[in-house]
């Protein structure tokens, strides 16, 4: 019995030769589907290893379990010094498939891409939901890698003319425009002032440090404004203000996972809003918040990714890519470890 493995040139040639829309546009409609079903699965909180100096970096496990059918497990590491130190993205992780049955592993892929891609994806539902569906101009706090699928995702669910882009590192912002010229938009630096009061929908993707946010000042927004706060992954990390949230719908991905390290770590339970999902399955209640302030409060959780592997295994299949090997030893005598094939 083989396993199917996706590399990184796997992925790659995906991507190229399926075009980034297309896997944007099926990512989101994957996304909304699962998030629609009666049966979800099982997606506990996440959990893990606080690393690095002052423990500024985690690695962590994201499962998801659907019932009979299949296990996803996402190891994902969290290093905001690899840009800078060591030249490698923010985020790094891999994913893997076992059978439900017989705990057999069915796949493994790169994590990296499919994560950026379905948080993009989860914030154009959010925003579809509750931003003004003529939302024109985008505000993007932080420009880093996961800035450019929030971008994209969002510009495929809105008639966007603008991005306005504010990061603290001038040479994240500068070389955002080109990074996201597949996208045909004006994108403008700018001062926080400015992105706040001009931006009808904000995305708030830094990699502040613990105790160190928020980023945004809530003082010049506008008051219709939908915010999707993609960075919180931390105890006592946020990028919003309180008193931002607290004049706000605000809507997590995963209740319990935001309120121990997402946004909603700074509100009562009884203050958070209906979740993603139950907004999905009720949008004419969504939509009745759009002329006030909103907030997607995004932690990302197992769902997301076991949807994201399903949609890349699905591509690879249609577009015959990938390699098949026997990774785990399945001796001819199951009796017999030293038995071989």
């Amino acid at each position: 019995m083989e396993t199917t493995v996706l590399t990184r040139q796997h992925v790659a040639k995906l991507v190229k030769e399926s075009g980034n829309d297309r896997f944007m546009d099926r990512m989101i409609v994957r996304l909304q589907e699962a998030f629609t079903a009666p049966d979800k699965g099982v997606s506990p909180t996440r959990d893990g290893f606080l690393r690095g100096p002052g423990n500024t970096a985690i690695l962590e496990w994201m499962p998801h379990h659907d019932p009979g059918r299949s296990i996803t497990i996402k190891t994902v590491a969290y290093t905001p010094s690899n840009p800078g130190t060591f030249q490698l993205p923010t985020i790094i992780g891999s994913l893997t498939r076992y059978d439900d049955v017989t705990g057999r592993l069915l796949a493994v892929c790169d994590g990296i891409l499919p994560t950026a891609i379905r948080t993009g994806a989860a914030s154009a539902i959010a925003s579809r939901l509750l931003a003004r569906p003529d939302s024109r101009v985008l505000g993007l706090v932080g420009a880093g890698a996961q800035a450019v699928t929030q971008a994209h995702a969002l510009s495929r669910v809105f008639p966007l003319e603008q991005i306005l882009v504010h990061d603290i590192d001038p040479d994240h912002a500068r070389s955002f425009a080109d990074r996201v010229d597949f996208l045909d938009l004006d994108v403008k630096v700018v001062e926080l002032a400015e992105l706040e009061s001009a931006a009808d929908i904000i995305c708030t993707v830094t990699s502040v440090g613990v105790g160190d946010g928020p980023v945004l000042s809530g003082t010049n927004l506008r008051p219709h404004v939908h915010i999707n706060a993609i960075g919180a992954d931390l105890i006592g990390k946020f990028e919003v203000p309180v008193s931002v949230l607290k004049s706000a719908l605000v809507t997590p991905d995963h209740l319990a996972q935001a309120l121990r390290e997402g946004e909603c770590q700074q509100l009562e339970e009884g203050d958070v809003g209906p979740d993603l999902m139950t907004l999905c399955a009720d949008p004419e209640t969504a939509a009745r918040h759009r002329d006030g302030v909103t907030v997607f409060d995004s932690t990302g959780f197992g769902l997301e990714d076991h949807v994201a592997l399903d949609v890349l295994l699905e591509l690879a299949e249609e577009a015959g890519i990938g390699d098949r090997v026997q990774i785990e030893h399945l001796p001819d005598d199951a009796l017999n470890p030293y038995s071989f094939q």
